[in-house]
């Protein structure tokens, strides 16, 4: 792999930064220091250094992210802030997308990921990965709700719900089309006051706080591969 590359791939860096720090001399290979950033290195062989700073090589990235109400799904924005803002510098990489989004009003659970064919398979419904949210109504749904998600709203495929004490529910899909929980619930005549996913496939969002950020474990990482076949 090129130096400059995976530099930009391993830290926070773009291909130009990094191209910089390596005409610097702020960057080493093994005990020599790097003069060319086109220069070809094998991260599992030898360890790279910035600023005598070990890089720690992973052939990809993933990030589970608490999406705060009020934060766009997206990495840029010129209006409103975004998931990239809730990213410390030292965990961001330029490759990141976003498999799956929230509206912007909607909580929980989002992936960052730097492999792109693994975000295709969680959003494609082929892979059927299912989607948790918890919801928060207007009034509480009752049998009638419940039957007509079983049997598909609308346009959309048969989902679970769950009646939850109080005006609150769960809701378990397999797609992940435009305000569909929003529209599922209005055609049932309910409105949907707070949406939390919670799962998505194996990932849970468990005690993590709104607006923070943690890198995914091993053990998460095979099982959501595992989960769409890669």
């Amino acid at each position: 792999m090129r130096l400059d590359r995976l530099l930009a791939s391993q830290g926070p860096w773009s291909r130009k930064e990094a191209k910089k720090l390596i005409k610097a001399g702020r960057v080493r290979i093994g005990e020599r220091v790097a003069r060319r950033p086109e220069e070809r290195v094998d991260p599992d062989a030898t360890p790279v250094f910035v600023d005598d700073e070990p890089i720690r090589y992973r052939a990809h990235w993933h990030l589970l992210v608490h999406k705060p109400p009020g934060v766009l799904s997206a990495t840029r924005d010129p209006r409103y802030p975004t998931v990239r803002d809730l990213v410390p510098e030292a965990l961001w990489r330029e490759a990141f997308g976003l498999a799956g989004r929230l509206d912007k009003d909607a909580e929980g659970l989002l992936l960052l990921t730097t492999d792109g064919e693994l975000a295709h398979r969680l959003t494609h419904p082929r892979w059927k990965v299912e989607k948790v949210y918890e919801v928060e109504l207007d009034a509480p749904v009752g049998e009638d709700a419940v039957r007509a998600f079983a049997a598909g709203v609308l346009d959309f495929a048969p989902a679970e719900l769950v009646p939850l004490p109080g005006a609150r529910a769960r809701v378990t899909l397999m797609e992940g089309k435009h305000h569909q929980v929003k529209r599922m619930f209005r055609a049932v005549g309910r409105r949907v006051l707070r949406l939390v996913r919670v799962r998505f496939g194996p990932l849970e969002l468990g005690d993590l706080a709104p607006g923070a950020v943690r890198l995914l474990s091993e053990a998460e990482e095979t099982v959501l591969y595992r989960a769409v076949g890669l």
